[in-house]
């Protein structure tokens, strides 16, 4: 049953449990598993450098979180260890309190995250504005990037980035050549290996760590390199109680749990649209970075968050489940163990480079056009600044507190204009209006001459019964002074109850529905006149429309049901779908004589040059109802139309039952017709040249599209058992090659 292209398939079903067969961790897991070690002994190394924390103290979290977060964690495919997004944190706390005692606030931080995960609260760390998040870890990025700098150069990095830049003059004009061509030539490896075709599979920190090393002994270059002590299980640094006041040490404890905590919980949402597997269990993964965090901070380790490095570098090796993360530290606590000579060679600079290149990736520019585009970017220039001059906790306040800000003033911000036409007055009240905004309006409505006609057009979000009781107050004085005064109560009562969160088309359309109109001229004119009265806020984007011309992405045949709304099924407004609609959502062969779909096929693909051509059928369909029980009078118009439909009965006839993807019933017999018909509508359209061409160039993609009308659900049509899916589960399928 050929309905679309193979992009389409029904993702696996999910066991109830967790099953892991050792056929699959030999075959997928081993293999990432050693990518992941790999990447992940430099970026340790480096980030325990730059957080002034002893090197082994980061090897140890690799491990510890590998282990025990990779057994324990929510996130299957999620990596865990030394994060550079805690760099900064650990930095000052290790200049304030020593390392023993970050150790100690490391375990109890990790306490703190279980006891988050299994109140179940854990979760509300999502609740912090992106815009603050991402500026949080660019600040984190341009502090790491100016300290590595200075160990670049030779040198030894400030305790904050006003120093590190202040002495960067002096740094730079210390000679230190050897150390200097070091990290360059670090820094080049990695951003040029990514470029080479075919070798992109061997991770780019691997290669140059290794390749300046190897030039590095080869030359016998004088250089700072990597020093590990004689014993490693001897030389863990245990954990000590820190001294100092309460209030500080409560306030490391916390930052280092929320920090991890949030940075981890992100990573794990990122690594779920890499993958169509099992999802991440937040409550979970936050428990398991918990046990993880008391864990390092026990056996002297760094703290532990999810990386997102390190996890995209997991999921594009192939791993298949949580064998991978838990395998990849046990190998570098075997590397360390064994072959711990080895990392000594390794030039400090080298690290330094590594480091340098992970900060810089930090600031994304991506992340910057999207908040730009939702008018965020104040908010994260405002946190990526306070971070790298203030420090991380005063950044995010600042940060925090300047959302909150914009929030409120959004939240208490109307639009509120009084305009005079032909001897009426207008007001037009937009935006929402609370407590806050009721000084400006009334300023407004106090313009309007006493005994004016006046009209309130109401046009908000949220109307609080402060901004009610203004509104009824200079009403009944207007009236009183002779003035006449028209308003919706109806649009009243829907601001105060908050209906008017729901599209502004519904409940008007619902309520004709409950009490139909008898004069239905009278009514549709009175919908034109609300609509051209309500579309202040789409004239601009139509006006572009009108002089840009038309240039939708999709072409959507569907059938003339009136139930049937495009727009509505799809999310689509105006310029963004060319529509075909007939009974039966037919698109007879090309050359059998059905003019009209021909040319709309036709000037879609050659002319519009669309994307994408969807054929949607429905539930309850009248055309297939016709067809089965013959109703259709001989001779007629409809009769005629609806024999293209026999293809579609002799396929429906072929096929075995067809159930409801999401309750399991088995369609009735006009139901299984109509999903044939949507397949064979589709090798229909393959009967035309123009349409056969842009699907073999990869310009156009045919859709099947099948219509729950009573659970208001939209199905994708496959060409296989089990026929209909889901589409938000056939969408995360087709999503995750284009992810990786």
């Amino acid at each position: 049953m050929p309905t679309m292209s193979t992009s389409h398939s029904p993702p696996p079903r999910e066991p109830a449990t967790e099953q892991i067969s050792w056929r699959s961790i030999v075959r997928h897991d081993l293999p990432a598993s050693l990518v992941v070690f790999l990447i992940a002994i430099p970026l340790s190394l480096g980030i325990a450098a730059a957080s002034g924390a002893p090197l082994i103290a980061g090897l140890v979290a690799a491990v510890v979180g590998g282990v025990v977060a990779g057994a324990l964690g929510g996130s299957p495919l999620q990596v865990s260890g030394p994060a550079a997004g805690l760099t900064v944190v650990v930095a000052g706390l290790v200049s304030q309190y020593g390392w023993a005692a970050t150790a100690g606030i490391t375990c109890v931080a990790g306490l703190l995250q279980i006891l988050l995960g299994v109140t179940r609260i854990g979760r509300l760390a999502l609740s912090l504005s992106p815009a603050v998040v991402h500026g949080m870890l660019a600040g984190i990025g341009i502090t790491i990037a100016v300290q590595q700098l200075h160990v670049v150069l030779g040198g030894q990095a400030q305790s904050s980035l006003i120093a590190n830049l202040a002495e960067l003059p002096a740094q730079l004009m210390a000679h230190h050549p050897a150390s200097v061509l070091v990290g360059v030539l670090t820094v080049v490896i990695l951003l040029v290996w990514p470029r080479i075709p075919r070798v992109k599979a061997v991770p780019a920190p691997l290669v140059a760590v290794v390749a300046v090393t190897a030039l590095a002994a080869v030359f016998m270059v004088e250089v700072t390199r990597v020093d590990l002590p004689d014993n490693p299980l001897q030389e863990l640094i245990v954990p000590t109680l820190p001294t100092g006041s309460a209030l500080g040490l409560a306030t490391a404890v916390l930052t280092v749990a929320l920090v991890a905590s949030v940075e981890s919980l992100l990573s794990a949402v990122a690594v779920d649209k890499l993958h169509n597997g099992r999802r991440t269990n937040l409550d979970r993964e936050l428990i398991g970075q918990g046990a993880a965090n008391a864990v390092s901070g026990a056996l002297g380790g760094m703290p532990v968050t999810g990386v997102i490095v390190r996890s995209t570098a997991n999921v594009a090796a192939g791993a298949r489940s949580r064998a991978s993360t838990m395998m990849h530290g046990l190998w570098i606590a075997a590397f360390v163990l064994a072959a711990g000579a080895l990392l000594e060679l390794i030039p400090m600079a080298a690290l330094a480079g590594v480091l340098l290149v992970t900060g810089l990736r930090l600031v994304q520019l991506a992340h910057i056009r999207t908040l730009r585009r939702h008018d965020e970017l104040l908010v994260y220039v405002v946190t990526a600044g306070g971070v790298a001059a203030l420090g991380l906790a005063e950044g995010v306040l600042a940060g925090l507190v300047l959302a909150v800000g914009r929030v409120l003033y959004r939240l208490a911000r109307a639009t509120v204009t009084a305009t005079e036409e032909n001897g009426v007055w207008t007001v037009r009240i937009q935006g929402t209006l609370v407590f806050l905004g009721v000084a400006s309006l009334v300023r407004t409505l106090r313009t309007i001459p006493t005994g004016a006609a006046v009209r309130v057009q109401l046009q908000v979000d949220h109307l609080d019964h402060a901004a009610y009781e203004a509104i009824e107050d200079w009403r009944r004085g207007h009236v009183a002074r002779g003035g006449s005064v028209e308003v919706n109560r109806a649009a009243f009562r829907a601001a105060l109850n908050g209906d008017s969160a729901r599209p502004r088309w519904l409940v008007p359309w619902q309520q004709r529905r409950l009490v139909p109109e008898p004069d239905q001229r009278a009514s549709m004119l009175d919908g034109i006149r609300e609509f051209e009265q309500s579309a202040d806020s789409i004239r601009p984007m139509m006006a572009k429309l009108a002089a840009d011309g038309q240039r939708p992405t999709q072409l959507f045949i569907t059938c003339a049901d009136s139930r049937i709304v495009p727009n509505l099924i799809t999310t689509t407004g105006p310029g963004e779908q060319f529509c075909v609609r007939n009974v039966g959502n037919l698109v007879p062969p090309h050359g059998a004589n059905s003019s009209s779909v021909d040319a709309a096929v036709e000037y879609a693909v050659e002319v519009l040059g669309v994307t994408s051509i969807v054929v949607c059928g429905h539930s309850h369909c009248g055309a297939a109802a016709a067809v089965l029980d013959g109703s259709a009078d001989d001779g007629s118009g409809l009769r005629s139309w609806l024999r293209h439909l026999e293809p579609s009965i002799r396929r429906a006839l072929a096929l075995p039952d067809i159930a409801d993807p999401a309750t399991g019933v088995r369609l009735s017999p006009a139901d299984k017709l109509s999903v044939a018909n949507v397949a064979v509508q589709l090798e229909n359209l393959r009967s035309f040249a123009c349409v056969r061409k842009a699907e073999q160039e990869g310009r156009l993609e045919l859709v099947g599209l099948w219509f729950d009308i009573g659970a208001a659900a939209a199905r994708l049509v496959l060409e296989r058992d089990p026929y209909l899916v889901r589409a938000d589960e056939e969408l995360a399928t087709a999503a995750a090659p284009a992810d990786r």
